[in-house]
């Protein structure tokens, strides 16, 4: 079952190519910018997640089939492409469409250009990369340690 979270990872993702949500009965397609803000989603992407939940109507992604709706439900999981790895619907109980969103991008997937990401938890990431440099330092003061010739001081004659 894809929950809430895994839904507005889902739209995070695709929404960096471009790709909006349809609302096909007041004929609008709203696109979040920006989508991030600091560590966490935007006030745009959130008022943008706030009308799908309290929306009458099924908006979809665009390129999709299934509602947002739909996907809430216990029928749908979020897996990854096989073409591109960016998150998919898919279901156990309807025949699900074979394609990804990621189908009518010319350019995708193209490993030479940044993949989309979700936000980022700045303290999160400077914490880990603060313990790699540790550990790397402590691997060079070992092996730095091993290398060395051992000072033993002079004995007394």
């Amino acid at each position: 079952m894809a929950n809430a979270t895994e839904v507005k990872d889902y739209l995070g993702y695709w929404f960096q190519f471009g790709k909006g949500v349809v609302f096909p009965k007041s004929q609008t397609i709203v696109l979040p910018d920006p989508i991030f803000a600091e560590q966490h989603f935007s006030d745009a992407f959130e008022a943008c997640w706030q009308r799908i939940l309290t929306s009458p109507e099924d908006c979809y992604l665009e390129g999709t089939e299934q509602s947002l709706r739909e996907l809430l439900t216990s029928e749908w999981e979020i897996i990854s492409c096989a073409r591109c790895s960016l998150p998919v619907p898919t279901s156990f109980a309807h025949i699900p469409s074979c394609l990804c969103p990621c189908v009518d991008l010319e350019s995708w997937p193209n490993s030479e250009l940044p993949q989309p990401r979700l936000p980022l938890n700045r303290v999160l990431s400077l914490r880990k990369v603060h313990n790699r440099l540790l550990v790397q330092i402590q691997t060079d003061e070992e092996t730095e340690a091993c290398l060395l010739p051992q000072f033993r001081p002079p004995s007394p004659e």
